[in-house]
């Protein structure tokens, strides 16, 4: 047998750790996404027509969200 695979269990659960911790953050960044695009459908934008935030959303995750949610609602 090799000595390759002897450190298997351990790398096992590095990886679930990982994903652990990543997971959950994905998970936020999807829903921060959805909810930017669906508040971009449903709202008034400023300085930029729709598709354009929409596509700011979602190239730059958090902060095309956060920047249109400071800047590009329009605040009625």
């Amino acid at each position: 047998m090799s000595t390759l695979y002897a450190d298997a269990p351990l790398a096992a659960s590095v990886d679930s750790r990982l994903l652990a911790a990543v997971v959950p953050l994905a998970v936020l960044s999807l829903a921060f996404v959805v909810y930017c695009l669906v508040d971009v459908y449903r709202t008034e934008v400023r300085y930029l027509p729709k598709w354009a935030w929409a596509l700011i959303c979602l190239a730059s995750v958090p902060m095309g969200g956060i920047v249109y949610l400071i800047v590009g609602r329009d605040s009625k």
